[in-house]
């Protein structure tokens, strides 16, 4: 087992999880199997109780995790599926280490940071690092016979964070017990270039290899973050101050795609030093992977016709807050040939209160959403903005737009219909009225016990198809189910879908045992549907997800050819 530990200095933020992704990407185009773990120092246990302004988008797994963003990231370059367990947080080994001291098993000890915590974090290494994330099911580790396994993992936060240091001291002392041929560490910096003078600066980059080697982890790697491509002679003066052979210093400016950051770290010989540095039996050259990765990344920029999309939800200030909904779209843009253009749109600006407060921002946000090719209306909790939610999927509706509702998304599309086909005015969700005459989404009682953290229903589920009369089902390629993952403690009240089937809302997927609906269709509409799970949790790069690539043909106006073409792309 090889182990690559990425670290961060200078900023947080500066890419380490792409530049993680992207390393598991080029060690995996060498026929290397790839896992992926994410450490990140907060005492939550997990992420599932944050606020996507906090962190970003709460990214979900297939046995319910509710994890970083990050591995997000992860799953979509090197197209694995990863386990809660893959990231690590301060909170679970606390609970881990107070859960054994009370079992009795340091029974007579003091139980302390080192060795204790450090040790715990080590065994969790070692012990993730062995299960298969691949669908062959193959056990992640090196072998001289057969294509090998690297297990990488990024350490989340920057150099000098104070609750960092366990896990610092752990990979400390972690770095021995995996001895030097198996062990490497990479330092993600930043090089910044103030205005004033335009001069790339090192210091910054020379004081965190600095601080990385005072706790006693020096780098093998040295990758530079810049808004624009690096001198060779800010290359030579990193090299000559922070003790590493220029070809251990990496650049990597700012690109238009991500897509482009394992073509940029392949074209400095990134290869050829992970073979000597970790004594890997590959080739120097990648293979096909590779090559369609950066098919791929010329592709995308080169394309031309645009489609723009209006995300209407209530966190659009960050787009982290969106990262998988946002990386969905563009899979299904780039498969259709598309640049998409995303515009967020706060669903408050919407309201009518808007156009009392400011009547210009309030008319900037409906400018934008009639502009658009397509809406999309994302997960989320909480009745603020709910209100312009309702009216964006009521433009929808009557504008016959093509139209994508998630999770919430569903929901509203159901009250929606409810107010203002099946006149139930008073219509509405238990999460926004408990006392509504006409509930029409409901709560799960088994799956809101009262704690707020991982009590939802999470995970990957089956849906199954009802009808073959679905454009869904043609899109999943006429499958008789389909397993996504969800994440909701709400649903559709299933005692009144026969009101809303009526008037030609139809509950096209369901789960197993028929009694919660997982798809909405709308008859002699483009394309209207709304879906319970979350698809873009499972969408790849080279495999965009369904339920998107409906909306994004849809919104070119290509749908219908494509289904009539058995559902492939033209070329």
């Amino acid at each position: 087992m090889k182990y690559i530990l990425v670290t961060g200095g200078v900023i947080s933020g500066i890419g380490k999880g792409i530049i993680a992704s992207s390393i598991g990407t080029i060690l995996k185009s060498c026929g290397l199997r790839v896992t992926a773990i994410k450490i990140d120092p907060y005492i939550n246990i997990d992420a599932g109780t944050f606020s996507p302004y906090e962190h970003g988008e709460v990214f979900v797994l297939n046995d319910g995790g509710e994890v970083d963003l990050d591995l997000g990231n992860y799953e979509r370059f090197l197209d694995i599926n990863l386990y809660k367990d893959n990231n690590i947080t301060t909170g679970k080994i606390y609970q881990h280490v107070i859960n054994k001291e009370r079992h009795g098993d340091y029974l007579g000890k003091t139980v302390q940071v080192v060795p204790h915590i450090t040790d715990a974090v080590q065994e969790w290494v070692m012990n993730q690092a062995k299960v298969p994330v691949d669908d062959d099911r193959r056990e992640p580790q090196i072998c001289v016979i057969e294509a090998n396994s690297t297990f990488l993992f990024q350490l989340g936060g920057t150099i000098g964070d104070i609750e960092g240091m366990p896990f610092i001291e752990a990979f400390r002392q972690f770095q021995f017990k995996a001895k030097r041929e198996n062990f490497c560490n990479i330092h993600v910096s930043l090089v910044p270039q103030p205005n004033a003078t335009g001069e790339q600066k090192t210091k910054p980059t020379q004081n965190s290899v600095r601080a990385l080697r005072g706790l006693g982890l020096s780098p093998d790697l040295i990758v530079c973050r810049s808004a624009k491509p690096i001198e060779m002679a800010v290359k030579e003066k990193i090299s000559m101050f922070c003790h590493v052979e220029p070809e251990q210093v990496i650049f990597i400016h700012d690109v238009s795609s991500t897509y482009r950051v394992p073509i940029l770290l392949e074209e400095q010989g990134i290869i050829k030093y992970f073979k000597q540095r970790l004594n890997l039996p590959i080739d120097d050259q990648p293979s096909d992977l590779l090559m369609k990765w950066k098919k791929m990344a010329d592709r995308y920029e080169r394309l031309l016709k645009v489609c723009s999309i209006a995300l209407v939800g209530k966190y659009t200030k960050l787009s982290d807050c969106y990262a998988s909904v946002f990386k969905a779209l563009e899979h299904s843009a780039l498969a259709i040939n598309h640049k998409l253009d995303l515009m967020y749109i706060d669903s408050t600006e919407l309201e009518h209160s808007t156009e009392v407060e400011n009547s210009v921002k309030y008319h900037q946000a409906w400018h934008k959403l009639c502009k658009a090719d397509g809406i999309l209306v994302p997960g989320g909790f909480g009745i603020r903005g709910t209100e312009g939610k309702l009216q964006a999927i009521s433009w929808a509706r009557t504008k016959k737009k093509p139209f994508l509702g998630v999770c919430l998304g569903m929901q509203l599309a159901v009250v929606e219909f409810a107010r203002n086909r099946l006149n139930w005015k008073d219509a509405n969700s238990t999460e926004f009225d408990p006392d509504t005459k006409n509930p029409v989404v409901i709560d799960m009682p088994e799956h809101n016990p009262g704690d707020m953290g991982g009590t939802m229903r999470l995970g990957k589920r089956r849906t199954v198809f009802k009808t073959q009369n679905s454009v869904l089902r043609k899109l999943y390629g006429d499958e008789t189910f389909v397993e996504e993952r969800h994440r909701h403690r709400y649903e559709v009240n299933p005692e009144l879908t026969h009101c809303f089937e009526e008037k030609g809302l139809k509950f096209v997927g369901q789960d197993t045992e028929g009694n919660r609906m997982e798809i909405i269709e709308l008859e002699n509409h483009p394309y209207f549907v709304g879906v319970q799970f979350h698809p873009e949790f499972s969408s790849r790069p080279m495999k965009p997800s369904p339920p998107y690539l409906g909306l994004l043909l849809a919104a070119t106006g290509t749908l219908n050819a494509y289904l009539q073409r058995g559902c492939k792309l033209s070329p």
